[in-house]
């Protein structure tokens, strides 16, 4: 090891009992900025080898890569020290003990909903269908007037809106439906989307509504697109859910946005004659869906003469429902862990 000189040697002794005498990581920090970062010790010493005769700048380089050395070493010591001391003292603190077993870790785990979201996105991804979002507080112009709905048509009083602003402009979504307008509007022919979200609505709460739930919407759009092609994808959509077919009917219904356009009805997990959850029907309502009215195509800036579509809205919420075998909706957005620990699913 190089020997230093009275001078250097002089110095390192002051940093190390600098080092040794520090009672904090800053004390530490501090004097490491003193002596190893610019216009520090080693650094000057450093900068000052070029204007050394040659003869004497080889020693004075190894002096200041042994200062360097040894007041690093000594720093980290130092250290060590200062924490092993502060885990000694908070162990000798009133009613630590030590043969305690360490607190337990609450695992996470996804929201069931979230858990249904991510098996459909890769259900319909494997479908050739692409995953797209939309803006919650949405443009009245996306979530009516382009859908279709006029504010002078009767089918605004189907939505209890939440309105943002005094003219109405800015609303909460009603519907995942925008996102159809939204993805016309940027893309071309042939287009296969799905648009899973949050949507709300002034529902007066029971066993089967919610002013807040969650839905996906569904479009497709290309030349030639029929029925047929409506009917396979929701049955391929049903039978990847709930991994059978399940018994479902498909009936008229009337939606401004497509036409034609139907219900599509799940029989009731719950009962066999009747119950609060299916109005006492035996029948659920779950999946709205029909093919894109050419006023839709158009607001989304394609010719309805060559491209013809179908879209559709799954309620996710009365899916995960069924799925799970959940009697009241209000469970999902509850925040009760004791009922989302039921769902806990590992990987």
């Amino acid at each position: 090891m190089t020997d230093l000189s009275p001078e250097h040697a002089s110095t390192l002794a002051r940093l190390l009992a600098q080092v040794a005498a520090a009672s904090a990581a800053e004390d530490l920090r501090a004097i490491g900025r003193e002596a190893l970062e610019k216009g520090g010790v080693v650094a000057d010493l450093l900068a000052s080898i070029p204007t050394l005769p040659p003869a004497e700048r080889k020693g004075a380089g190894q002096a200041a890569n042994r200062i360097k050395a040894e007041l690093e070493a000594a720093i980290d010591a130092r250290k060590r020290e200062l924490e092993d001391g502060a885990l000694l003292a908070s162990r000798k603190v009133e009613g630590f003990d030590a043969t305690l077993r360490a607190p337990r870790v609450e695992r996470g785990a996804l929201h069931p909903i979230t858990q249904v979201v991510r098996e459909l996105e890769d259900l319909f991804t494997s479908m050739g269908f692409e995953v797209l979002d939309g803006p919650e507080i949405e443009l009245d112009w996306y979530n009516f007037e382009a859908l279709n709905i006029p504010r002078d048509h009767p089918a605004r009083d189907m939505q209890d809106t939440f309105r943002c602003d005094p003219a109405g402009e800015l609303v909460l979504r009603t519907h995942t439906s925008p996102v159809q307008v939204r993805a016309m509007e940027k893309r071309r022919p042939p287009i296969r989307a799905i648009a899973p979200g949050k949507v709300f609505r002034q529902e007066t709460t029971d066993a089967s509504h919610e002013h807040t739930f969650h839905q996906m919407e569904g479009l497709v759009v290309d030349e030639d697109v029929s029925v047929g092609h409506l009917i396979h994808t929701m049955k391929t959509l049903l039978r990847g859910v709930f991994g059978k077919d399940i018994e479902v009917r498909l009936r008229p219904g009337y939606f401004p946005f497509v036409e034609p356009g139907f219900e599509l009805d799940a029989r009731c997990p719950f009962c066999k004659s009747g119950c609060s959850v299916c109005k006492q029907s035996t029948w659920i309502e779950l999946l709205p869906c029909g093919m894109v009215h050419e006023n839709v195509l158009r607001a989304g800036g394609i010719d309805p003469a060559k491209y013809s579509g179908f879209a559709f809205g799954l309620g996710l919420s009365r899916l995960v429902m069924l799925r799970y075998g959940i009697d009241d909706v209000r469970h999902l957005l509850s925040g009760d862990a004791r009922f989302l620990r039921q769902f806990h699913r590992i990987g």
